[in-house]
C-alpha cells in the first residue's frame, strides 16, 4: 500500500502568507493605541488640562489634514514609491482657492473643494506620468515638482496673504464648526479613511497596490496594470492633497505662499511610523492614520510639557529611524517564519 504526500494548494499558502503578514503587522498598529495611551496618561499627569474639551479638539483639528495626506501618501509608498510634493501641493491649493473665494463670495464651498482638488490632482498626474510611463524615479521626480509647485505658488502669490475676514463665514466654519461636539475636519478624514481602507482590502483592484510593491515584477507576469496603478496611486495622492488645502484654507483663514511648507517629510514620516513599509506592499491607512495622530499628540504634549520646540523634531526622526528598522526586522522574521512553514509542508 503506497504513501501519497499532499501538499495544500497554492491560494491557501498564499492566504495563511497573508494572513501571517496581518498578523504581525495588526500587531503593529496596536503598539502605536497602546503608545499613545501612555503618552496621553503621562501628559495628563503632569497637565490636566491636556485632556480638557479643548486640548481633545485641538488635537483632533491638528491631526485631521496630516492624516488625510498620510492616506494618499500611504497608497504610493505601498507600491514602493514616494510623493514629496504634498507639502507644496497644500500650500499652492490653500492659496489659490482662498484667492479665489476672497475675490468673489458667491462662490459656493462646493466649487472651491472641486477646484481644489482638481489642482492636487492635476499635480498628481504630472508626477504620475513621470513615474509610471517615463520611467523616472519617484524620489527624483516629486522632489522636483516640490519645487516648481513652490516657485509657481510664490509667482501666484507675489507677496500677498490671504486674511480670514476676505474668506466667506460658510469656509471658516467648516475648518472650524462641529456637529455633535465633533469638529467636522476630524470627521471628514475618518470617513476618507474607512473609505480607502475598505477599498484596498476588498477590492482586487486595491489589492494590487500591495502586490506591485511587494515585487513590480511580478505584479506585472500577473497581468496586474503597474504603470496604471501607479499613476491611479499618485492621481489619489494629489487628489487628496488639494483637498487638504481646501481645508487648511478653511481651519487657518489666513494663508500666505509657503503655508504647509515642510509638511512633505511629516506626511511621509507618519506613514512609516504607522507601519507602511517604505519599501512598499506592507501596512493599511488606518496605521498611517494612527501614526499621524501619535506625532501630533507627542507634538501637543512637548507644547503642554514646555519642552524645547526642538525635540519635536529629533524625536519624529527618532521615531522614522525606528519605525524603518522595525519594518526591516519584521520583514526578516515573516520571511524565515514563512521559509519554515514551508519546508515543513514539503
Amino acid at each position: 500500500m503506497s504513501t501519497v504526500t499532499t501538499t495544500p494548494p497554492a491560494p491557501a499558502a498564499g492566504r495563511s502568507a497573508r494572513n501571517l503578514v496581518d498578523m504581525v503587522f495588526r500587531a503593529r498598529e496596536l503598539s502605536l493605541v497602546a503608545a499613545l495611551v501612555v503618552l496621553v496618561g503621562v501628559t495628563a499627569v503632569a497637565n490636566s488640562n491636556f485632556l480638557s474639551g479643548q486640548g481633545v479638539k485641538d488635537i483632533l483639528l491638528n491631526t485631521s489634514i496630516l492624516a488625510l495626506l498620510a492616506v494618499g501618501q500611504s497608497a504610493v509608498v505601498m507600491t514602493r514609491n514616494i510623493d514629496l510634493s504634498v507639502g507644496s501641493v497644500v500650500g499652492l491649493v490653500a492659496f489659490t482657492t482662498g484667492d479665489f473665494l476672497s475675490a468673489d463670495h458667491s462662490r459656493g464651498i462646493v466649487s472651491v473643494v472641486i477646484l481644489g482638488i482638481a489642482i492636487g490632482a492635476a499635480c498628481g498626474l504630472i508626477n504620475g506620468l513621470l513615474v509610471s510611463f517615463c520611467r523616472v524615479p519617484a524620489l527624483v521626480v516629486t522632489l522636483g515638482t516640490l519645487y516648481v509647485i513652490q516657485g509657481v505658488d510664490y509667482y501666484l502669490a507675489h507677496g500677498r496673504q490671504i486674511n480670514a475676514v476676505d474668506l466667506p463665514p460658510g469656509l471658516l466654519d467648516l475648518g472650524n464648526g462641529s456637529v455633535l461636539g465633533v469638529p467636522y475636519l476630524p470627521l471628514i478624514t475618518v470617513l476618507i479613511m474607512l473609505a480607502m481602507g475598505f477599498y484596498l482590502r476588498s477590492y482586487p483592484s486595491g489589492r494590487e497596490f500591495y502586490a506591485i510593491g511587494s515585487s513590480p515584477e511580478a505584479a506585472l507576469l500577473a497581468g496586474i496594470p503597474v504603470r496604471r496603478r501607479v499613476l491611479a496611486a499618485y492621481l489619489l495622492s494629489g487628489a487628496l492633497a488639494g483637498l487638504g488645502g481646501v481645508l487648511w484654507l478653511a481651519r487657518f483663514g489666513t494663508v500666505v505662499a509657503d503655508s504647509a511648507n515642510g509638511w512633505e517629510l511629516l506626511v511621509v514620516s507618519a506613514v512609516v511610523v504607522g507601519g507602511v513599509a517604505i519599501t512598499g506592499g506592507v501596512g493599511s491607512v488606518y496605521g498611517a492614520t494612527l501614526g499621524a495622530l501619535l506625532l501630533t499628540t507627542i507634538g501637543s504634549a512637548l507644547v503642554v510639557l514646555r519642552v524645547n520646540p526642538f525635540w519635536q523634531q529629533a524625536v519624529t526622526g527618532a521615531l522614522l529611524l525606528l519605525a524603518i528598522s522595525v519594518d526591516r526586522v519584521l520583514a526578516l522574521r515573516v520571511a524565515r517564519l514563512l521559509r519554515r512553514r514551508n519546508v515543513r509542508r514539503v
